[in-house]
């Protein structure tokens, strides 16, 4: 028995500190390239916010096959929850944190089960409906939301009364997106993620051994819509404002390609996708104007040449490497 306890628990152990090379590598670059300047400190937080949205979207959208467009409205929720519950209710923004992921999640549910017979553009089009009609909310709610010109002055988080500053931010910010990613591969490759997959691939063959397909997608756009939330949340307190149309549809889209940029096959794929997709339209000198157009070009570069993404196309040529080097030893 103490033989198949150390035989399981070897390659649990394998996987963890292999997780916490990938995280500390992740960080050491980030950091390495962002340095002092202010401007690349606010593009990583930016590719932060969009990281955790398309994380957000890796388990529905990627797994299940379940294209949802409100996750710009639920990266509201989360922005709207912190600034209110901070600005106007006077409390810690750690609460709007939390109250947003809950919010959040329960809008996604009950979304989820009133379009549960939805699928594809059907789906698409009622969530892109819902994510146009929230952001017209926002602006007409002046109550709760400030209406057109929304919140402003949102006091960051502090942590037993220590207020970090701008470049600790940044590194919470990078070891929170690290935090998700590796969960969101755990669930990927946890009994739970598979079904999900075999749910996207053939769903009477997992409907026939007692699993609902349909309460798997449930799951997924929820725990999605509150992943989304705390995107919002972080990007708001980064800039310590939020409006309507901080949150608007162009980031669903962005969202969308960032998996396929990345990598599909790994839930790391979701926020490389979000590094390259800030590179790609904020940090190329002489295209800031044209960005979106270079990433057009960019994404069907990929789908033409590595349609596994970055990582993919990474896995290959390593895969390929170490081919030649078994046969040369041959």
């Amino acid at each position: 028995m103490t033989t198949a306890v150390i035989t399981t628990t070897r390659p649990a152990a394998r996987t963890a500190l292999g997780e916490l090379g990938i995280c500390l590598a992740v960080v050491a670059v980030v950091l390495l390239w962002m340095g002092p300047s202010l401007y690349r400190q606010d593009l990583v937080f930016l590719a932060a916010t969009y990281a955790l949205v398309a994380l957000g979207m890796y388990l529905p959208f990627v797994l299940a096959g379940s294209l949802s467009m409100a996750y710009s409205a639920y990266a509201a929720i989360g922005a709207y929850a912190v600034a209110y519950l901070s600005v106007k209710q006077n409390l810690s923004p750690w609460w709007g944190w939390l109250a947003g992921m809950l919010v959040a999640g329960a809008v996604a549910l009950v979304l989820a089960i009133a379009t549960r017979k939805l699928s594809g553009f059907y789906l698409a089009a009622v969530t892109l409906l819902f994510a146009i009609a929230f952001e017209h909310w926002l602006g007409d709610a002046t109550t709760i939301t400030g209406g057109a010109s929304g919140i402003s002055g949102i006091p960051v988080p502090s942590l037993f009364g220590w207020d970090p500053p701008r470049y600790a931010q940044v590194v919470a910010a990078i070891g929170f997106v690290c935090a998700i990613a590796v969960m969101i591969d755990r669930l990927r490759r946890s009994a739970w993620g598979l079904s999900l997959s075999a749910a996207r691939e053939n769903a009477p063959a997992v409907q026939s051994t007692g699993i609902s397909p349909t309460h798997l997608t449930v799951v997924a756009l929820t725990v999605g819509a509150a992943i989304a939330s705390t995107g919002g949340a972080l990007f708001t307190v980064s800039v310590q404002a939020v409006t309507p149309e901080t949150f608007g549809l162009d980031l669903v889209f962005l969202a969308i390609f960032m998996p396929i940029i990345g990598g599909r096959g790994s839930a790391w794929g979701a926020p490389l996708g979000a590094l390259i997709v800030v590179g790609v339209t904020l940090n190329m000198p002489g295209y800031q104007g044209s960005g979106e157009l270079l990433l057009a070009v960019v994404v069907l570069v990929i789908l033409l040449l590595a349609p596994g993404g970055a990582i993919g196309w990474v896995h290959r040529i390593l895969q390929r490497f170490t081919s030649s080097r078994n046969q040369n030893r041959r």
